[in-house]
């Protein structure tokens, strides 16, 4: 086995895919049957500048090096090759934000990621004209803003694009971006598979009411769907992958895309009544949808799957950030109790301690608010929890609060697709590191949407894998294959996935805690302005 993954390895019979998350960096080498054959990483944080949520350029490629690097050393431990060329290659990052460039590829301020919601004015309005949900982190709503804010950069700006555009771009020179990235920048036209021209021309009339004369459609990468060629690793490219210069250019790359749509394909969550709910930092749920949605509703945003079929997105910017850092919380106290316990089995044994809580969360409340929050409309947040004086106050009722927490912004936007338009799932998958502990926020997340909620083995290394599957399939796939039969057959076939079915009780304790929820938020209201 070791010898014929070397071999692929050699031969360049191999797929890399690249994410840039929000915490992580991870680069992943899947072999011709799309197994995993290594792995690198690299951890970094977003840091809170002047107001803004931004990542230095520099921290990009340093980070994408030490992650290819990191792969690098796996291949030469697990296979004894060098890693010098691969089959095909595929980047994706974080979706939305906002990335501006001057002709000569000058940043003009710093990256805005989706983190920011500064942009409230800008997104009612865009919603408003298009009468489509223009979110708070999408690229056209920041781009607006910055028209509204009559920013001086405007007037040299020649390019926009997202953080998987950016590294794409310098990695082979093509100003491009897979739809379902796209489609988080600027509404697509799924009919015609290209931004709306309709709601392009009357951006540009917006612009230059505002006194700022644009020609969006000139400014956005053009749109690729999964499958379709997107360049070639330049020589350059090749040296900010791997400065050693082992790496070899002439790479084929795929479109790039945003962490939702290899999510998706990580997931095999690309056809109508599928879905998928990633969590990390952000937690967000995909739905492709049937048909569209009757009306336009501001806690759900539609985008594409790669393929350029519509999906619902409900986007929450706060995930799972304020349980971790009560999970460090308490790790600290065992360590200073004596105990070596290490970060993952305090994870393990405090979400498991969750299960035998109050099944209403007893009496208390959690919002993990560490970042403003647009379905609950909250420009900034403020972690909180509160509880009365009679409340249940022990151990495992307050895991499954903050549990709860995690998961009940989402649940509101859910709510929105399952009751007032009556999308139906007949599957939802989870992933991400809220679901590694088994049977706990899956059974909770069955519990918060009332479906059948699985998860499985085929999205651990999570997008970075999807992205090189969709690497894969550029390069590999029969003519006419589609994405969704090409997962199917040649990625997801033996898969094993466990499935929690929704318990009655847990359904009827989540919805109970979401009363007293919504109830609440005009306690997280008082914060954010008091504090």
């Amino acid at each position: 086995m070791t010898m014929d993954a070397g071999e692929a390895i050699a031969e360049g019979r191999t797929a890399l895919g690249i994410e840039l998350g929000s915490t992580r960096i991870k680069a992943v080498l899947v072999g011709p049957d799309a197994a995993p054959l290594a792995v690198g990483s690299h951890d970094w944080e977003n840091q809170f500048v002047d107001r803004v949520w931004t990542y230095p350029l520099d921290a990009v490629w340093s980070g994408v090096q030490r992650s290819v690097a990191a792969l690098a050393d796996d291949v030469r431990q697990r296979h004894g090759v060098e890693l010098t060329t691969v089959g095909a290659l595929g980047v994706s990052a974080m979706m939305h934000g906002y990335l501006a460039f001057d002709a000569d590829g000058e940043l003009l301020t710093p990256f805005r990621t989706w983190r920011n919601t500064n942009t409230g004015r800008s997104a009612e309005r865009l919603s408003a004209e298009f009468d489509v949900n223009i979110p708070h982190r999408w690229s056209v709503a920041h781009l607006y803003q910055a028209i509204l804010d009559r920013e001086d950069h405007l007037g040299r700006l020649a390019h926009l694009t997202t953080l998987a555009g950016y590294v794409h771009w310098q990695l082979t020179g093509e100003q491009v971006l897979g739809v379902g990235d796209a489609s988080g920048m600027f509404p697509i036209d799924t009919a015609t598979g290209g931004y709306d021209t309709g709601m392009l021309a009357r951006f540009d009339e917006l612009a230059a009411e505002a006194g700022v004369a644009l020609t969006l459609a000139d400014l956005l990468p053009r749109v690729a769907v999964a499958g379709e060629p997107a360049g070639e690793l330049t020589e350059a490219g090749a040296k900010l992958l791997d400065p050693s210069g082992r790496l070899r250019p002439g790479i084929p790359l795929c479109p790039p895309e945003g962490d939702a749509g290899t999510g998706m394909v990580a997931t095999n969550s690309i056809v109508p009544r599928t879905g998928n709910v990633s969590a990390g930092t952000s937690i967000f749920a995909m739905v492709v949808l049937e048909q569209e949605l009757a009306r336009m509703h501001r806690e759900v945003d539609v985008v594409t799957t790669p393929a350029g079929d519509p999906v619902a997105m409900v986007h929450c910017n706060n995930g799972a950030s304020e349980l971790n850092a009560w999970v460090g919380l308490f790790t600290e106290f065992a360590r200073a109790m004596g105990s070596e316990a290490d970060p993952s089995t305090v994870f393990e044994v405090l979400f498991s301690a969750a299960l035998d809580g109050a099944r209403d969360g007893g009496g208390m409340l959690a919002y993990n608010y560490l970042s403003g929050e647009p379905i609950t409309d909250l420009e900034e947040g403020r972690p909180l929890f509160v509880r009365s004086p009679d409340s249940r106050f022990d151990l495992a009722t307050f895991m499954r609060t903050h549990l709860f927490a995690s998961l009940a912004t989402l649940r509101i936007g859910m709510d929105v697709l399952q009751k007032a338009e009556g999308v139906q799932l007949d599957r939802m998958f989870a992933h991400g590191g809220l679901f590694k502990t088994e049977g706990v926020a899956q059974r909770f997340l069955a519990a918060a949407i009332d479906t059948p909620v699985s998860v499985g083995d085929v999205a651990a290394e999570g997008g970075a894998w999807g992205m090189a599957v969709l690497a894969a399939f550029a390069t590999r796939r029969s003519p006419e294959q589609t994405l969704a039969d090409y997962l199917d057959t040649a990625v997801f076939a033996g898969a094993r996935l466990q499935t929690a079915q929704p318990d009655p009780d847990d359904v009827a304790g989540f919805t109970a805690f979401m009363e007293r929820y919504v109830a609440g938020l005009p306690v997280e209201r008082a914060a954010v302005t008091s504090l």
